[in-house]
């Protein structure tokens, strides 16, 4: 997906919000955008989703599932929370007894089944964000833009949408997200851009400094001939063995697409990758 030379103008005197921006994203890949109140970053991200069209340039390339979760949801529809995720799930394309599953599965995720048949304009403003991000995984997006999507959460349901952000980037797709805390998903991040004087200026992520937090390694052994589940980097070697190196805010939806693969995988270690010994230290050890 490519913006070329993108901008949007608001309000009354048609002021610039953005503009010149030039940017491309790639299939599995996790993309933070940073910057000040008012620069921009969510016009960015409505941009990047197709829920506001630019003033001027180009976005092409957008994937044909794409899912967007606002900062604030949306709560006055005339429907409940189940209702309106399985009303979405027919839209995507699902039956209605498999849209009905999906969406009490994606609720109970979210620790919000107990609201599954609570009007949404009755919601809390917690309970709403976790029915507006198991909205956006219905349709398994290949495009994810999120907007402060975690603000609202309670702990266990940011750690849930932490877990559901790297599944979705191990399967091969984009990931876009704005979030006030500097820490959030900071190890897994590929690349991050400030917003800012109209435009974008890269910054390093930790990945890009090589300080990209712990790290997981994984041996596994597939079926005779298999190639990797999509969104896993390398290749098995002849004996149909492979070692992954990932962020440890990856591994979980790593080892989910090796185990949920058919056949699945077998997954022989798991270990946290260590920093090599100090020469010195390292000789003590060979001498003890």
């Amino acid at each position: 997906m490519r913006l070329e030379r993108v901008g949007r103008r608001y309000g009354l005197r048609g002021d610039w919000v953005l503009r010149d921006v030039d940017l491309e994203l790639g299939p599995g890949s996790l993309i933070r955008f940073q910057g000040a109140n008012g620069t921009g970053k969510s016009t960015l991200l409505k941009v990047l989703a197709g829920t506001d069209a630019p003033t001027e340039g180009r976005v092409e390339g957008r994937p044909g599932r794409v899912a967007y979760v606002p900062e604030r949801f949306p709560g006055g529809l005339p429907l409940t929370a189940l209702g309106y995720l399985v009303h979405l799930g027919r839209i995507h394309g699902l039956g209605r007894a498999r849209a009905r599953e999906e969406a009490l599965a994606r609720l109970e995720r979210f620790g919000a089944a107990g609201h599954a048949r609570t009007p949404v304009a009755e919601l809390s403003k917690g309970a709403a964000q976790k029915v507006a991000v198991a909205q956006a995984l219905m349709a398994e997006p290949e495009l994810l833009v999120l907007d402060e999507a975690w603000t609202g959460l309670d702990e266990a349901a940011r750690d849930e949408l932490d877990r559901a952000v790297a599944e979705r980037v191990a399967a091969g797709a984009t990931v876009a997200y704005v979030d006030h805390d500097p820490r959030r998903l900071a190890g897994a991040v590929d690349v991050a851009y400030e917003v800012a004087g109209l435009g974008l200026r890269a910054v390093n992520s930790p990945a890009q400094e090589g300080e990209s937090g712990p790290r997981v390694r994984i041996l596994a052994v597939g079926p005779q001939g298999a190639a990797l589940p999509a969104g896993l980097p390398g290749a098995p070697d002849a004996d149909g063995a492979v070692v992954l190196t990932v962020p440890a805010a990856r591994s979980d939806a790593a080892l989910r697409a090796l185990l949920g693969a058919q056949p699945p995988w077998h997954v022989r270690e798991v270990a946290p990758v260590t920093a090599p010994a100090e020469p010195a230290r390292a000789a003590e050890r060979n001498q003890a």
